[in-house]
């Protein structure tokens, strides 16, 4: 074939290679965490995301952030799931995972441009981050789960800066609560703590209601608004006059037959409710609808019923309630039953809604948030989701470590000392990877209005002299104990941030060739000539970074 090129890919491929390919998608990584820097800590920023249609929200929280960009770019997309995986694990510190691995992309490439190879980086971030997290449980400290204020403390800090400050004591005395009371012997699923978002009132209204709250009314006015010591019966089905599985035709010949007809339909469902009651069932979830007749019934025997109820919360009320869900009220028993104190139709904010109370022991309980507006309730509720993960944490796990960003500067030093006992090139890396860590505090104090030098040269100074707790108080400036401020986030969250950074940034190192079916949004060209992408929210094709509707001004 001579000199002539073999063609592999197609027309409409590109790819990109070498030295470019890194440079691209360490652009890509960089771009994403300079999207959310500005939204961390205690005097964190907050972002307005527009999307095409004019929704809005506005937010401070990482993984919301990331999520609602709709980014396009595959390396950027990357650094988005380390957020989820954050969130998914321990459910707080996704913004502090993605400031680490933009930030270790950054000080790779600063070594790559020095000739150091990325698998000799990629081993010595490795080796950074196991050792980060052996430091780790060396400055842990353990909590006992029945710590109300240590567990209040730590729920607190992970809602500050999200909008809920003027009432977090209250709120993180709900969410330890709330946490506390859904614990079982298998663990704890903070799905069974429900978040009922009510507009109206301020955020100090706010209420933890053991039990459900079930967002419905009952079916028909003549049924009674409240019932107490309520046995309530669960149907995972209708009260309906079933339909026949083929289509059926009946002839109706005289008046007489029809009047038979309907008289035998009623007699059905008459049957139902007789069933019902015979039970001994005051109130009835159901999951389907209920028939006309069959609410006049059950309001003539003076039963509560609710319908089209949603599956979630048929298994919280069973949960809460200990009534188990049956298909159909011919299986109904007295043994299926569950038991509340009281179950009533109440009226929130203009909405009527079922509340199932005072049980004997809540296994399901619903927080009430109340706000002056949906997008301040939206972001207190996002507050609420994070400091219940990190009380869920905190309570598996036992272990918390100071905030104010003590445990990075703590692990910054340590990194350096074990770099020294590392040498060779890997040891590039790991200081590298020291430096990296302390891009949390320089941020705080960025984020403050401090000056980030002066505020970092203390806290080395103070961690220098052995005081492991020592912080950043965004608030005045000052280094100080975080421990005795009573500053903790769960020793998980740290960890699980580092080592989703870590392995982040070394699957982007690693790759030398990016090849694209078609044009590669926010990417280089096959000359090589790849433009940087500038940072925060023009990486022109990371989709939603520049275009979700009014977004890319807001960044």
């Amino acid at each position: 074939m001579g000199n002539q090129p073999l063609i592999v890919l197609s027309d409409d491929s590109q790819r990109t290679s070498g030295k470019d390919a890194q440079s691209m998608n360490i652009s890509a990584g960089k771009a994403v965490a300079e999207a959310v820097r500005t939204t961390l800590g205690p005097k964190g920023m907050d972002k307005m995301l527009v999307d095409s249609t004019g929704n809005v929200v506005v937010t401070n929280d990482g993984v919301t952030l990331l999520t609602e960009m709709e980014i396009d770019h595959p390396a950027a997309n990357m650094i988005v799931e380390v957020s989820e995986t954050q969130e998914e694990e321990v459910g707080d510190g996704t913004t502090t995972a993605v400031v680490v691995a933009g930030e270790l992309l950054k000080r790779a490439e600063e070594l790559l441009e020095q000739d150091i190879h990325a698998t000799t980086l990629a081993q010595g971030y490795r080796q950074a981050s196991t050792k980060a997290n052996e430091v780790l449980d060396e400055i842990a400290i353990d909590v006992d789960a029945s710590d109300d204020e240590v567990l209040q403390q730590i729920a607190a800090t992970a809602m500050t800066g999200k909008g809920a400050e003027n009432a977090k004591d209250l709120l993180s005395s709900l969410v330890v609560q709330a946490v506390q009371t859904v614990a079982d012997e298998d663990g704890i699923d903070t799905d069974n703590v429900k978040v009922e978002k009510v507009v109206g009132g301020s955020i100090d209204n706010s209420e933890l209601v053991e039990g459900v709250i079930v967002d419905k009314e009952r079916v028909n006015d003549n049924m009674p608004y409240f019932s107490e010591d309520a046995n309530i019966a669960l149907i995972d089905g209708a009260l309906e006059i079933k339909e026949t599985e083929i289509d059926a035709e009946v002839n109706v010949t005289d008046p007489d037959q029809l009047q038979q007809f309907l008289e035998q339909e009623e007699a059905q469902l008459k049957e139902m409710v007789d069933k019902l009651a015979a039970a001994g069932a005051d109130v009835v979830f159901v999951d389907g609808g209920i028939d006309d007749m069959a609410q006049h019934y059950l309001a003539e025997e003076g039963i509560i019923a609710v319908r089209r109820v949603k599956s979630s919360d048929m298994s919280r009320l069973a949960r809460s309630t200990g009534a188990r869900a049956v298909n159909t009220v011919d299986d109904l028993t007295e043994d299926h039953l569950g038991f509340a104190g009281s179950v009533a139709q109440k009226d929130i904010a203009g909405d009527q809604r079922i509340f199932v109370e005072d049980v004997e022991d809540a296994k399901a309980v619903t927080l009430i948030l109340r706000g002056g507006t949906e997008h301040v309730i939206d972001e207190v509720d996002r507050a609420i989701e994070d400091s219940l993960g990190v009380v869920r944490t905190t309570i598996k796990d036992g272990q918390v470590v100071a905030g104010g960003g003590a445990p990075e500067v703590e692990l910054s030093l340590a990194l350096r000392d074990y770099a020294d006992s590392v040498g060779g090139r890997e040891q590039l890396a790991i200081e590298a990877f020291a430096d990296a860590l302390e891009v949390i505090p320089r941020t705080l104090a960025e984020n403050a209005g401090l000056d980030p030098i002066d505020s970092l040269v203390e806290l080395r100074s103070a961690h220098d002299g052995g005081d492991v707790a020592a912080g950043l108080d965004a608030y005045t400036g000052a280094t100080i104990d975080m421990g005795e401020e009573g500053v903790y986030e769960p020793r998980r969250v740290k960890g699980q941030a580092i080592e989703s950074a870590t392995e982040a940034a070394v699957m982007l190192l690693r790759i030398d060739d990016v090849i694209a079916a078609g044009e590669l949004k926010g990417g280089g060209s096959d000359d090589g000539d790849d433009e940087e992408m500038p940072p925060g929210g023009g990486m022109g094709g990371m989709g939603g970074m520049g275009g979700m509707g009014g977004m890319g001004g807001a960044m």
